[in-house]
């Protein structure tokens, strides 16, 4: 959906505890299910750490929780540590390593692989004013990156590209489900009416799990995240959110740590987040990650004669971008992207103003104000964006 920059406005106080709310939805005239009942997370009381997060800590030792993205290119580990001082910035953070035959990352015989601090957040979930999250990629014992570590290739494209100013927005849907896999609010048998009154809706019939939705807008917020916006989304119980739009790997960095702090807080509702690109077959809409797109040059007055020369570009590449829009290169799109359901066909590239049927949209104000940004429709939801985007900045900025 469209991409929106316009502030929110938000409520001061988070949701209720898990056990007080998504009891139990109405999701037809005449199915009715029981959600939540073999989630072991809802069976924990919430209230109890909270006396522990209310206990004094030293006003010198911070609770740092470093992040990274694992083997598999779409799934992030995270592992704790506290620091005797405060950090001021991300080069007061120290290397870390850690078992990167548990993470797919490495044998077992050579298994130690580096964490190198990126990107510091603040913690919405410690207790402590100074507790942060580390967003690292990951290393080698050669020194050399991971093969899953994309933000390195990235920040090096990023470097060759001078003063252009690469700015990205990214657009993430994602889908809520039962444990059991079930899309969140469906019946257990059956499925609720078909799309069209849920895109954006209101209604106990209509959305499920909006408090999750709108603690993640603030835990966000708080944590220093581009965060844009949010809305529900065609299919029930799918939703997006938005990041930027941000200069650099900025964009790239906050949506890693958005996707962290949205499984999260699912986890306090005992509620799964998947970021399948096609989590129900059929007649369902999919999972994107559609990623907007401008340079300084396309952004000045007579800026669409540079969008119109990077889509041309994008269109001698199209293999090569399906191949970086997913983390199994193209074979999680060939699910999503049909032709259909507001998809462009994955085997051949398309473009036009307004339409989302196409490989690269131009918003129709851009194609009236004769400057902007495009949209590339095409990465899936479970994409990496270093990936995403670091392939945009090698076909249009890059001539690669």
């Amino acid at each position: 959906m469209a991409f929106r920059v316009a502030g929110l406005f938000l409520k001061k106080e988070l949701v209720a505890p898990a056990t007080q709310q998504l009891r139990l939805f109405r999701t037809s005239n005449t199915a009715r299910a029981t959600f939540l009942v073999n989630s072991p997370n809802t069976a924990l009381d919430k209230s109890i750490l909270q006396r522990y997060r209310n206990l004094e800590t030293p006003a010198n030792r911070v609770q740092a929780t470093y992040l990274w993205i694992d083997g598999t290119g779409e799934n992030i580990r995270l592992k704790d540590r506290v620091l005797d001082k405060v950090p001021s910035s991300v080069e007061d953070l120290p290397d870390w390593q850690y078992d990167g035959s548990s993470t797919y990352q490495a044998h077992g015989e050579n298994s130690d692989t580096t964490l190198k601090p990126r990107a510091i957040y603040r913690d919405p979930f410690k207790p402590g004013k100074n507790d942060v999250i580390v967003l690292c990629d990951t290393y080698n014992a050669d020194g050399k990156p991971t093969p899953s570590n994309k933000r390195a290739a990235f920040q090096a494209a990023v470097d060759k590209i001078g003063d252009q100013e690469p700015w990205f927005g990214i657009e993430q849907e994602y889908t809520l489900l039962d444990v059991d896999g079930r899309p969140f609010g469906w019946p257990d048998n059956g499925f609720p009416a078909p799309q069209g009154p849920y895109y954006c809706g209101v209604g106990a019939d209509r959305v499920y799990a909006r408090d999750l939705v709108e603690a993640h807008t603030v835990a966000c917020l708080y944590a220093g995240i581009d965060f844009a916006g949010t809305n529900a989304e065609v299919m029930p119980a799918q939703w997006e959110y938005q990041v930027g739009p941000s200069n650099g790997l900025k964009a790239s960095d906050d949506l890693w740590v958005s996707r962290y702090i949205l499984q999260r807080i699912a986890e306090e509702y005992g509620v799964v987040v998947t970021f399948d690109p096609k989590p129900m077959e059929g007649q369902w809409n999919g999972a994107g990650a559609h990623t907007n797109f401008s340079t300084k040059a396309m952004r000045a007055e007579g800026g669409i004669k540079a969008i119109e020369a990077a889509i041309e570009k994008l269109s001698k590449q199209h293999e090569r971008h399906i191949k970086a829009y997913d983390p199994k290169e193209g074979k999680d799109n060939e699910r999503r992207l049909v032709g259909r359901l507001e998809t462009s066909s994955i085997d051949k590239f398309s473009w036009g103003v307004a339409n989302r049927a196409v490989s690269v949209r131009v918003p129709r104000g851009v194609a009236t104000a004769g400057k902007g940004y495009f949209e590339d429709r095409r990465p899936s939801s479970n994409c990496d964006p270093y990936a995403v985007c670091g392939a945009l900045v090698r076909t249009c900025l890059l001539n690669e």
